[in-house]
C-alpha cells in the first residue's frame, strides 16, 4: 500500500468534507433552529387558541381540540417546508411529491377520512357539545372532546370510550343535556281496592312539595293502565334539565314512602288458582302452607 497516496486520499477527503461543512453547516444549523422555534411557537399558539376558546362566551368549547390542533400543526407544517428550504431543497416539487403522497394515502386510509369528513359535519351541525350527555347507537356518556378523527365520552361508572366520528355520524344521536327542562315519568301501582282519588293527592302533594318541580306546566298524574295487578298511576313533573337524574330516583322513593305512609299499598305479582278437577282419591282440600318458623 502506497503511504503518500493514502495520506494524499485522506487530505483531498478532509478538505473536501471542511468545505462541505463550511457551506452546509450554517444552513443546518439554521434548519434545526427553524424546527425548534416552530415546535415552541406551535406549542405557544395552540395554548393561546385555547385559552381564547376557554374565556370568550362567544366560541363553543366544543371546537377547543380541534382547533388547537390545526393551528398547532399547521405552524409545524409551515416550519418544516422552510427548514427544508433553508437545507437547499426545492420546495416546489417537495410540496407536489407530498401532494401525490397524500392522495395516495388518502386512497388507501379512506375510512380515516369519513372520520375526518364526519368530524366536520358534527362540528358544523353541532348536534352536541363538550359536557353533554348523548345516546348514540351502543355508546352513552359525557362529551369530553370532538376531534377531527373521534370523540372522547365518558360514562356514569367513569369508563372512557373513544368513538370514531363515522360511528357517531351514521347513527340516531340523542341529547339528554340540550333541552334546558325535562319531564320525570313515573308509574305506581297501586291494589285495585285503593283509592284512586286519595293516591293521586298524594302522589300530587308529594310532588308540589318537591322545589325542584316546576309549577308550569303543573304537576299531573293520571290512569295510564289497568294492569293484571294493579291500578298504574302515571305520574309526570317537570324540572330543570340538570336535575333529571337526582329528581327521578327521589320521586320513586318518596313516591314509595308517601303511600305507604298513606295506608295505601303497591300490590306485587299474584295469581289466583281455580282446581276444576281433581285426580281420583286426591281430596280438594289442600295442606296449609307451613309457616317459614315450622318449616324451618
Amino acid at each position: 500500500m502506497d503511504i503518500a497516496q493514502l495520506n494524499e486520499d485522506v487530505s483531498v477527503f478532509a478538505h473536501q468534507l471542511a468545505t462541505w461543512a463550511a457551506d452546509a453547516l450554517p444552513n443546518l444549523i439554521g434548519a434545526i433552529a427553524l424546527l425548534g422555534a416552530g415546535w415552541w411557537l406551535s406549542m405557544l399558539a395552540a395554548r393561546a387558541i385555547g385559552h381564547v376558546v376557554d374565556v370568550q362566551p362567544y366560541v363553543d368549547s366544543t371546537l377547543k381540540g380541534v382547533l388547537t390542533r390545526l393551528v398547532r400543526w399547521g405552524v409545524l407544517t409551515i416550519t418544516g417546508v422552510a427548514a427544508l428550504s433553508q437545507l437547499g431543497f426545492q420546495t416546489t416539487s417537495l410540496l407536489a411529491a407530498l401532494g401525490a403522497i397524500g392522495l395516495a394515502v388518502g386512497l388507501a386510509l379512506q375510512g380515516t377520512l369519513a372520520n375526518i369528513a364526519a368530524g366536520i359535519m358534527l362540528l358544523w351541525l353541532r348536534p352536541f357539545k363538550v359536557g353533554d350527555y348523548i345516546s348514540a347507537g351502543d355508546a352513552s356518556g359525557t362529551v369530553k372532546e370532538v376531534g377531527l378523527f373521534a370523540s372522547m365520552l365518558e360514562t356514569f361508572e367513569g369508563v372512557f370510550l373513544f368513538v370514531p366520528n363515522s360511528r357517531l355520524w351514521n347513527t340516531k344521536i340523542t341529547n339528554f343535556t340540550r333541552s334546558t327542562r325535562r319531564m320525570v315519568r313515573k308509574t305506581f301501582g297501586i291494589a285495585y281496592e285503593d283509592d284512586i282519588a286519595k293516591a293521586r293527592k298524594i302522589l300530587l302533594k308529594m310532588a308540589k312539595e318537591d322545589e325542584r318541580v316546576y309549577d308550569d306546566p303543573s304537576p299531573a298524574i293520571y290512569v295510564s293502565s289497568l294492569g293484571d295487578n294493579a291500578v298504574e298511576l302515571e305520574l309526570r313533573v317537570w324540572a330543570k334539565g340538570s336535575d333529571w337524574v337526582a329528581l327521578h330516583f327521589d320521586v320513586i322513593e318518596r313516591g314509595k314512602m308517601a303511600l305507604d305512609a298513606a295506608g295505601i299499598s303497591i300490590p306485587f305479582p299474584q295469581r289466583d288458582l281455580h282446581i276444576k278437577s281433581m285426580p281420583p282419591g286426591v281430596t280438594k282440600e289442600l295442606p296449609a302452607p307451613k309457616s317459614r318458623k315450622s318449616a324451618a
